[in-house]
Protein backbone atom coordinates (compact mmCIF):
# COMPACT_ATOMS: atom_id res chain seq x y z
CA UNK A 1 0.00 0.00 0.00
CA UNK A 2 1.68 3.29 -1.24
CA UNK A 3 1.72 6.01 1.60
CA UNK A 4 1.75 9.24 -0.96
CA UNK A 5 -1.05 11.34 -0.59
CA UNK A 6 -3.68 11.09 -3.45
CA UNK A 7 -5.35 14.22 -5.49
CA UNK A 8 -8.68 12.42 -3.65
CA UNK A 9 -7.25 12.96 -0.21
CA UNK A 10 -6.20 16.77 -0.85
CA UNK A 11 -9.74 17.08 -2.22
CA UNK A 12 -11.61 15.85 0.61
CA UNK A 13 -9.34 17.61 3.26
CA UNK A 14 -9.37 20.93 0.97
CA UNK A 15 -13.74 20.35 0.68
CA UNK A 16 -13.66 19.45 4.58
CA UNK A 17 -11.99 22.92 5.54
CA UNK A 18 -14.44 24.53 3.11
CA UNK A 19 -11.07 26.03 1.01
CA UNK A 20 -9.71 25.43 -2.48
CA UNK A 21 -8.23 22.66 -3.64
CA UNK A 22 -5.26 25.09 -4.56
CA UNK A 23 -4.64 27.06 -1.21
CA UNK A 24 -4.29 23.39 0.19
CA UNK A 25 -2.02 22.37 -2.27
CA UNK A 26 0.35 25.52 -1.88
CA UNK A 27 0.33 24.84 1.98
CA UNK A 28 1.41 21.20 1.09
CA UNK A 29 3.88 22.67 -1.43
CA UNK A 30 5.70 24.89 0.66
CA UNK A 31 5.80 22.87 3.88
CA UNK A 32 6.92 19.61 2.96
CA UNK A 33 8.58 20.11 -0.58
CA UNK A 34 6.79 17.57 -2.14
CA UNK A 35 7.13 14.02 0.17
CA UNK A 36 5.85 13.37 3.68
CA UNK A 37 8.60 10.98 3.91
CA UNK A 38 12.44 10.24 3.47
CA UNK A 39 13.94 7.74 1.01
CA UNK A 40 14.22 4.92 3.98
CA UNK A 41 10.34 5.12 4.63
CA UNK A 42 10.80 7.41 7.87
CA UNK A 43 8.57 10.66 8.22
CA UNK A 44 10.31 13.81 7.05
CA UNK A 45 11.22 15.49 10.28
CA UNK A 46 13.10 18.71 11.57
CA UNK A 47 14.18 18.84 15.06
CA UNK A 48 14.42 21.40 17.02
CA UNK A 49 17.02 22.31 19.86
CA UNK A 50 15.21 25.02 21.53
CA UNK A 51 12.06 23.37 21.69
CA UNK A 52 13.91 20.43 23.10
CA UNK A 53 14.95 23.10 26.17
CA UNK A 54 11.37 24.56 26.27
CA UNK A 55 9.62 21.06 26.42
CA UNK A 56 11.91 19.73 29.37
CA UNK A 57 11.68 22.95 30.93
CA UNK A 58 7.87 22.22 30.70
CA UNK A 59 7.84 18.88 31.92
CA UNK A 60 10.29 19.97 34.96
CA UNK A 61 13.21 18.28 33.51
CA UNK A 62 15.55 20.93 33.99
CA UNK A 63 18.38 18.92 35.36
CA UNK A 64 18.19 17.00 31.99
CA UNK A 65 17.93 19.93 30.08
CA UNK A 66 21.46 21.59 32.28
CA UNK A 67 23.16 18.78 31.15
CA UNK A 68 22.23 18.18 27.28
CA UNK A 69 23.22 21.73 27.05
CA UNK A 70 26.80 21.51 27.86
CA UNK A 71 26.89 18.05 26.60
CA UNK A 72 25.16 18.14 23.70
CA UNK A 73 24.31 21.87 22.46
CA UNK A 74 23.16 20.86 19.34
CA UNK A 75 20.47 18.60 20.39
CA UNK A 76 19.76 21.69 23.63
CA UNK A 77 19.66 25.28 23.42
CA UNK A 78 18.52 28.66 24.47
CA UNK A 79 18.78 29.68 20.33
CA UNK A 80 16.89 28.05 17.53
CA UNK A 81 19.19 27.08 14.31
CA UNK A 82 22.10 24.57 13.75
CA UNK A 83 19.04 22.30 11.63
CA UNK A 84 22.05 20.65 9.91
CA UNK A 85 20.81 18.76 6.93
CA UNK A 86 17.46 16.35 6.58
CA UNK A 87 19.66 13.17 6.61
CA UNK A 88 20.43 13.60 10.38
CA UNK A 89 17.38 14.42 11.40
CA UNK A 90 16.17 10.97 12.71
CA UNK A 91 19.71 10.59 14.04
CA UNK A 92 18.97 13.89 16.16
CA UNK A 93 16.28 12.48 17.48
CA UNK A 94 17.45 9.24 18.82
CA UNK A 95 20.17 10.88 20.37
CA UNK A 96 17.82 13.47 22.36
CA UNK A 97 15.63 10.22 22.69
CA UNK A 98 18.16 8.89 25.06
CA UNK A 99 17.77 12.15 27.56
CA UNK A 100 14.36 12.07 27.35
CA UNK A 101 12.17 10.12 25.02
CA UNK A 102 8.78 12.47 25.08
CA UNK A 103 10.53 15.98 25.17
CA UNK A 104 12.86 14.87 22.05
CA UNK A 105 9.23 13.57 19.88
CA UNK A 106 7.69 16.90 21.06
CA UNK A 107 10.60 18.86 19.36
CA UNK A 108 10.07 17.89 16.16
CA UNK A 109 8.17 18.85 13.31
CA UNK A 110 6.57 16.08 11.21
CA UNK A 111 5.50 15.28 8.01
CA UNK A 112 3.65 17.19 5.16
CA UNK A 113 2.53 19.81 7.61
CA UNK A 114 5.89 20.34 9.74
CA UNK A 115 3.57 19.92 12.60
CA UNK A 116 5.42 20.13 15.80
CA UNK A 117 5.06 17.00 17.91
CA UNK A 118 4.07 19.00 20.74
CA UNK A 119 0.73 19.79 19.19
CA UNK A 120 -0.79 16.65 19.49
CA UNK A 121 -2.92 17.49 23.14
CA UNK A 122 -4.18 20.45 21.07
CA UNK A 123 -5.07 18.70 17.75
CA UNK A 124 -7.03 15.82 19.86
CA UNK A 125 -4.96 12.71 19.26
CA UNK A 126 -4.98 10.29 22.21
CA UNK A 127 -1.57 10.67 23.07
CA UNK A 128 1.79 11.29 21.80
CA UNK A 129 2.52 8.20 20.57
CA UNK A 130 -0.93 8.01 18.69
CA UNK A 131 0.64 11.43 17.24
CA UNK A 132 3.79 9.52 16.24
CA UNK A 133 2.13 6.77 15.02
CA UNK A 134 0.28 8.44 12.26
CA UNK A 135 3.13 10.55 10.84
CA UNK A 136 4.63 6.98 9.80
CA UNK A 137 0.97 5.74 8.85
CA UNK A 138 0.92 7.21 5.43
CA UNK A 139 0.83 11.43 4.01
CA UNK A 140 -3.40 11.01 4.16
CA UNK A 141 -2.59 10.80 8.06
CA UNK A 142 -0.15 13.63 7.93
CA UNK A 143 -2.59 16.21 5.80
CA UNK A 144 -4.96 15.04 8.76
CA UNK A 145 -2.99 16.21 11.24
CA UNK A 146 -2.06 19.63 9.12
CA UNK A 147 -5.73 20.37 8.85
CA UNK A 148 -6.33 19.73 12.29
CA UNK A 149 -3.52 22.69 13.13
CA UNK A 150 -5.59 24.84 10.48
CA UNK A 151 -8.77 24.51 12.35
CA UNK A 152 -7.49 24.75 15.58
CA UNK A 153 -5.90 27.75 15.25
CA UNK A 154 -8.48 29.38 13.05
CA UNK A 155 -6.61 29.43 9.83
CA UNK A 156 -9.60 28.47 7.42
CA UNK A 157 -10.75 32.21 6.90
CA UNK A 158 -7.18 32.99 5.96
CA UNK A 159 -6.81 30.34 3.52
CA UNK A 160 -10.32 30.66 1.99
CA UNK A 161 -9.20 34.45 2.03
CA UNK A 162 -5.84 33.98 0.48
CA UNK A 163 -4.08 36.16 2.88
CA UNK A 164 -1.27 34.64 3.09
CA UNK A 165 0.36 36.96 5.80
CA UNK A 166 -2.29 35.81 8.35
CA UNK A 167 -1.72 32.38 7.56
CA UNK A 168 1.71 32.53 7.76
CA UNK A 169 1.87 34.15 10.95
CA UNK A 170 -0.21 31.77 12.29
CA UNK A 171 0.90 29.14 10.68
CA UNK A 172 4.89 29.30 10.80
CA UNK A 173 4.91 32.31 13.91
CA UNK A 174 5.52 36.03 13.64
CA UNK A 175 8.82 35.48 12.09
CA UNK A 176 7.70 33.77 8.71
CA UNK A 177 8.15 37.04 6.50
CA UNK A 178 12.19 36.10 7.32
CA UNK A 179 11.69 33.48 4.97
CA UNK A 180 9.14 35.35 2.54
CA UNK A 181 6.80 32.57 3.56
CA UNK A 182 3.92 34.29 2.66
CA UNK A 183 5.57 35.24 -0.85
CA UNK A 184 5.63 31.62 -1.37
CA UNK A 185 2.63 30.29 -0.71
CA UNK A 186 1.56 33.01 -2.80
CA UNK A 187 3.20 31.85 -6.09
CA UNK A 188 2.59 28.39 -4.80
CA UNK A 189 -0.68 29.15 -4.92
CA UNK A 190 -0.99 30.95 -8.70
CA UNK A 191 1.23 27.71 -9.63
CA UNK A 192 -1.91 25.67 -8.36
CA UNK A 193 -5.16 27.81 -9.66
CA UNK A 194 -3.45 28.31 -13.17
Amino acid sequence: MSKKLTTEQIKQQAASLGIEVAALRAVIEIECKGSGFNDDGTPVILFERHVMRQRLLLHKKKAIADVMEVKRPDLCSKTSGGYGLYSVQHQKLADAAKFDRFSALESCSWGIGQVMGYHWFNLEYPSLQAFINAMYKDEASQLEAMCRYIKVNNLISALKNKDWKAFASGYNGKNYSKNSYDTKLANAYKKWSA
